[in-house]
C-alpha cells in the first residue's frame, strides 16, 4: 500500500479523503509539480521546488515553506521506496467556503503522492507521431498551475487522432505541447521557443540547453513558425516524465528521415549522462 500526504498528515492512499472545500476542487485554485525519481533518488528537486515557489507567488499563495516541502516530499519517497517513478506535489490557495474572492488567512494545502514510472525507452529511441493546434490557453503558462482543461483536451485530441502529443501555436508561432517543451533541428542549430509567459520553463527543457552548451551544440531560444517545424531536420519533446523524445511525424508528415537524429541522439546522451553523474541509475 503506498503512502500519500494530503493537508499535513501521510495515510495509506485509501485513507486519504480531499476536503471538497479545497480551492483546488472548485477553482483550480493552485500550482503543482512533478519530479522525476530514479534509483529512489530525486533528480532535479531543487530546481523543481524553485519553480514550485515561483508559480505560488505568480498566483498569490502565501506562506508556503520551501524547506517544509522537501522535508515531506523527502519522507514521502523514504515510506514509499520507489526505484524509478515520480512524486507529484500539489498546493492549493486552502480550504474554505466556496468564493471567487481569496480566502484570508488561509494556509496553503499541500497534497503529495508517488507514481511508479518506467523510462520511456521505445519511445526515445523510435519516436512518436504529433500533431499541431491552435494555442488558446490563457497568458500565464509560466505558471505550472492546476488549470489545465485546455491542455487535457488537446492531448485527448492527439490520442483521437493516432498521435501522442498535440504541439500548440499562437497565429502560426508555435509555443508548446499540451504537456511538454519543444525543441527543432533547423540548418544544424537546435531552437526552441523563448522562456516568457507563453510557455512553461519546464526543468528538462533547461537541462536539454545545458546539454546543448556542454556538448557545443549551437541552439537558440528563438521563436520559430509551424512552418519551420514541418520543415525541420528533427524535432523532439521534453518533459520530466518523457525525457527527451523525438518526433518523426507531425501532421501524418514525415520529420527527417523519419528516425531519431544526430542532434536529438547527442542531446539523449548528455541527459543520461547528467542522471549518471548523480549516481541515480544503477
Amino acid at each position: 500500500m503506498k503512502i500519500s500526504y494530503y493537508n499535513g498528515q501521510f495515510k495509506n492512499d485509501d485513507e486519504i479523503t480531499v476536503d471538497y472545500n479545497d480551492r483546488a476542487f472548485y477553482f483550480g485554485d493552485g500550482v503543482y509539480e512533478v519530479v522525476r525519481v530514479y534509483n529512489n533518488e530525486f533528480f532535479t528537486l531543487d530546481e523543481h521546488m524553485d519553480r514550485l515557489v515561483r508559480s505560488a507567488s505568480e498566483i498569490g499563495i502565501e506562506g508556503l515553506d520551501r524547506a517544509r516541502m522537501v522535508e515531506i516530499v523527502t519522507e514521502l519517497n523514504e515510506k514509499n521506496n520507489i526505484d524509478d517513478g515520480s512524486v507529484y506535489i500539489q498546493v492549493s490557495r486552502g480550504i474554505g467556503k466556496r468564493n471567487h474572492a481569496y480566502l484570508a488567512n488561509k494556509k496553503p494545502v499541500v497534497l503529495a503522492y508517488m507514481n511508479e514510472i518506467s523510462r520511456p525507452t521505445a519511445q526515445m529511441e523510435e519516436g512518436i507521431s504529433v500533431i499541431t493546434a491552435d494555442d488558446y490557453r490563457w497568458l500565464k503558462c509560466h505558471v505550472k498551475s492546476l488549470n489545465l482543461l485546455a491542455n487535457v483536451m488537446e492531448k485527448e485530441r492527439a490520442i483521437r487522432a493516432g498521435a501522442h502529443e498535440t504541439i500548440l501555436n499562437r497565429e502560426g508561432i508555435v509555443t508548446e505541447g499540451s504537456s511538454t517543451n519543444v525543441f527543432i533541428v533547423k540548418d544544424g542549430v537546435l531552437r526552441t521557443h523563448p522562456a516568457n509567459n507563453m510557455i512553461l520553463n519546464g526543468i528538462t527543457r533547461l537541462e536539454v540547453l545545458k546539454v546543448a552548451r556542454d556538448r557545443k551544440i549551437p541552439y537558440e531560444e528563438k521563436a520559430f513558425t509551424v512552418g519551420d517545424l514541418m520543415n525541420a531536420e528533427e524535432v523532439f519533446i521534453t518533459s520530466t516524465t518523457q525525457e527527451v523524445t523525438p518526433v518523426t511525424e507531425v501532421d501524418g508528415e514525415v520529420v527527417g528521415d523519419g528516425s531519431k537524429g544526430r542532434i536529438t541522439h547527442a542531446i539523449q546522451e548528455g541527459f543520461d549522462e547528467e542522471i549518471h553523474k548523480l549516481n541515480l541509475v544503477k
